[in-house]
């Protein structure tokens, strides 16, 4: 497993005791607390039980840095042991990661936004005769459309990994061509996922994860003091 992680730990450490911590967005959710780092051995467990393995750098974040916490929007979901020797993540959407399907491809092609396209406007109720009418007209619509975005094939391969309120999440690849790479999840504005960029290049977790940690410390002053492996 490769180190990218050294010095993050002290990072946070120095976010966490600024006191202007809180004008960070998030901050009042995960208040810079890293969880517990797991062991090689719970790792293993956890692959084990999830039956895929999880992207590098995802995994040496899991052994050096934390199993979640401090992190975009209101941080990283920890992902925690259960009473029943399972494992799950924790947070605000953290139960959409489908363990029964993490092995299957992510799908890179996205056809969703098409499919919406194709079930047109909603109804108007000015095109109906009473109000009963439209209000059946309109259900059925709302189903049509919450069918299309509750797809469990959407997100089939990924780990629902961070939100950021009003039901915008962030998504880790773990199988597939995209896999390691980062996801928006823009569904509750009735759109597709699509990956989370830098400069036009898909974000890794490394990528995604450094670049809030910089911004944080920008916004706050905070000087990086040790260097980041590379």
């Amino acid at each position: 497993m490769t180190t990218t992680w050294t010095g993050v730990r002290d990072r946070i450490a120095a976010l966490r005791a600024h006191p202007g911590k809180a004008g960070i967005f998030g901050a009042d959710g995960h208040a810079f607390d890293l969880a517990l780092a797991l062991s090689p051995g719970e790792l293993d467990e956890l692959e084990a039980w999830l039956g895929v393995t999880l992207p590098d750098e995802y995994r040496s974040f899991l052994v050096e840095v934390g199993a979640g916490g401090a992190g975009p929007g209101y941080g990283v979901f920890p992902v925690v042991r259960n009473q029943d020797s399972g494992w799950a993540w924790q947070g605000d959407g953290a139960d959409m990661t489908d363990r029964e399907r993490l092995a299957e491809p992510f799908p890179v092609v996205r056809t969703l936004n098409d499919r919406i396209g194709e079930l047109g406007e909603s109804p108007d109720d000015e095109d109906f005769e009473d109000e009963a009418a439209f209000d059946e007209a309109m259900e059925a619509w709302h189903d049509r459309l919450y069918g299309l975005l509750d797809d469990p094939t959407l997100t089939m391969g990924a780990v629902c990994i961070s939100h950021f309120g009003c039901a915008y999440r962030d998504w880790l690849v773990v199988s597939g061509p995209a896999r390691g790479t980062m996801w928006s999840d823009p569904r509750c504005d009735d759109a597709d996922l699509a990956p989370v960029l830098d400069d036009d290049r898909p974000q890794t977790f490394r990528g995604w994860y450094l670049e809030w940690l910089g911004e944080a410390e920008a916004k706050l002053g905070v000087e990086a003091k040790l260097e980041i492996g590379p």
